[in-house]
Formats: C-alpha cells, sequence, structure tokens
C-alpha cells in the first residue's frame, strides 16, 4: 500500500472513531483524496510532500473540468482535513492548505413540488409494482418520505424494529449517528400498518425456503440487506414519469424539500422543521423561507393585475 493510501486509511478510520462521520461522508472524502492522490502522482509528489501550489493547481483544474462549485468546495474541505489531520499526527509539521480559500458553496434553491404534484406522486406509487407486495411497499417508502422528511439513506435503512405496532412517532438515526423522534400522519402510518402485514408474509415465504429472515423494513438481497439510494432514485423517477411530471424535477431529496417547504407554508415553527429534518444548524432551515419568498414572488408577478406589461 502506497504511502498516500495509507493516510486515506487512517484518515477515514478517525474519521468514523472520533467524528461518527456518516459511511456516504466517509465516501465521499476518500473519492476526493484519491482523485488528489492521483494528481500529485503524475506529478512526482505524494501527500508527504505536496506544497500550498500543488493544492492551487489541482483546484484550478477542477475548475476547469467543470465540476461544480459545491464539488470543489467539498474537495479542498477534504484536502484541508487530511493534512489538519497529518499535522496533529506529526506526519507533517505544516498544513499546506489552511490558507487556501475555496470557492465557497452556491446557495441554490431547492426544487419545488407543489402538493398536487406530490399528490400525484403519491398516486402513482400505489399503482406502480409488479406484484401487489411491491405496490405497498412503493407506497410505504413515498407515504413515509413525504410525512417525516427523511433523508434517503435514513429511510431505506430503517430497521423494522423502529415502526413495530401502530407507531405515531418513529425514532430516526440520522448523520453522525443522532437519533430523533419523528410524527407520522394517518395516511403513512396506514400505509405502513399494510406493508409491514406484505413485509411478514415475504418473510415468512423466504423462511419457509430456507432464507434468513431481514431486519430491515425495506429489504433487498444487496451486501446492506436493505433497498439502496440508487435503486430507490430509479424508482422514484418511474413515479414521476406516472404522474406526469418531469423525472429531472423529483428525487428522493425533492420530497424531504417538499415536507419542509409545505410545513412552514401552513405555519410550521421554523425550529420544529429544523428538529424535525435534523438539521444540527437553524441556517441550513432558513433556505425553505426563502423558498417561500421566491413563491410568493412568482405568485404575485404572475397573476397580480398591476405586475402586467
Amino acid at each position: 500500500m502506497s504511502l498516500n493510501h495509507r493516510w486515506i486509511s487512517s484518515f477515514a478510520e478517525a474519521q468514523l472513531a472520533e467524528q461518527g462521520a456518516a459511511e456516504n461522508t466517509r465516501l465521499s472524502y476518500g473519492r476526493d483524496l484519491i482523485d488528489f492522490s492521483d494528481f500529485l502522482t503524475a506529478r512526482a509528489a505524494d501527500f508527504e510532500t505536496a506544497t500550498r501550489k500543488h493544492v492551487e493547481e489541482y483546484l484550478i483544474r477542477c475548475e476547469a473540468e467543470g465540476l461544480a462549485q459545491s464539488t470543489r468546495a467539498r474537495r479542498l474541505s477534504s484536502i484541508k482535513q487530511l493534512f489538519r489531520f497529518a499535522f496533529e499526527e506529526s506526519w507533517r509539521a505544516d498544513n499546506p492548505a489552511i490558507q487556501i480559500k475555496g470557492p465557497g458553496r452556491a446557495k441554490r434553491l431547492p426544487k419545488i413540488l407543489t402538493e398536487d404534484e406530490v399528490s400525484r406522486l403519491l398516486d402513482a406509487a400505489r399503482r406502480t409494482g409488479r406484484t401487489p407486495s411491491e405496490r405497498l411497499r412503493n407506497t410505504a417508502l413515498m407515504e413515509l418520505l413525504y410525512a417525516t422528511g427523511m433523508r434517503v439513506t435514513e429511510l431505506v435503512s430503517l430497521p423494522v424494529a423502529a415502526v413495530r405496532g401502530d407507531p405515531r412517532m418513529i425514532l430516526v438515526r440520522g448523520k453522525g449517528g443522532k437519533e430523533r423522534m419523528v410524527p407520522l400522519s394517518p395516511p403513512a402510518r396506514a400505509a405502513l400498518i399494510e406493508w409491514l402485514d406484505a413485509w411478514g408474509a415475504d418473510q415468512e415465504a423466504a423462511r419457509a425456503k430456507g432464507g434468513k429472515p431481514s431486519t430491515f423494513l425495506f429489504p433487498s438481497r444487496g451486501k446492506d440487506g436493505y433497498l439502496t439510494r440508487v435503486s430507490f432514485y430509479q424508482t422514484i423517477k418511474t413515479f414521476a414519469v406516472a404522474a406526469g411530471i418531469s423525472a429531472d424535477k423529483v428525487t428522493p431529496h425533492t420530497l424531504r424539500h417538499a415536507f419542509a417547504t409545505h410545513l412552514l407554508a401552513n405555519g410550521a415553527d421554523l425550529r420544529a422543521i429544523q428538529t424535525l429534518l435534523g438539521h444540527a444548524d437553524l441556517s441550513t432551515t432558513e433556505i425553505y423561507t426563502h423558498v417561500l419568498d421566491a413563491r410568493l414572488k412568482e405568485l404575485v408577478l404572475g397573476h397580480h393585475p398591476l405586475a402586467k406589461d
């Protein structure tokens, strides 16, 4: 194993042990650092000998490749954290990236789904699936997603133990292992109960064939044992097409945005929405106030008689 890969491996282990970094975060940092490592190797350098100039040249190359502003900001963050870790471990006497300012993150407003569009998506989920069991699963996925605003990873990896019975609230394990309680709407509870009946029948059938029962609410045969984010991402696109909505407009995260925006539009407190979404900082949640401002402006300019040319 090369020096660079040893550093990346040690850094990833420390991220998990000390900060409880989520798997997806660690994988993203790992990919970023491997790309930077390849860049250095092509210039006869490594993490031990890299200079500020190397980091700056790498960022220039990333921009030339057309990488998004947010991607370039994350890559610089990965590099800074690696070198900070190396400094703390006395592998280096300096941090060559410490004074480099990144491109920042563009604050783009999330795509908006109206309440009618969400209703059409939910109807499409009820109709989509090769079997009755799959249609019940799809309905439960969508109802839970819209009712709770969960991140897609939180949703697909839900343990079945978290939703047994007829729960009014469920325990969600979010980023960094932080837990929060999220209430369920009556439609979500109804969909969940129906899916649990089908889930139990599917597990019994698998057990009869010598299979091992799953501990996940949305099981799959993949290595993780539950429905993958990619699979659900593809599935939700089929719901969009069936609902007559542009597939580009619909992702699992769009439903999370819809959850927050519709709550705020109907009078919910911003702090409560922050808690439900699992945001560590209120400033992250505040973007939804801008979404509403933009939507109100659009309504006024589009419908007020004095706004017309």
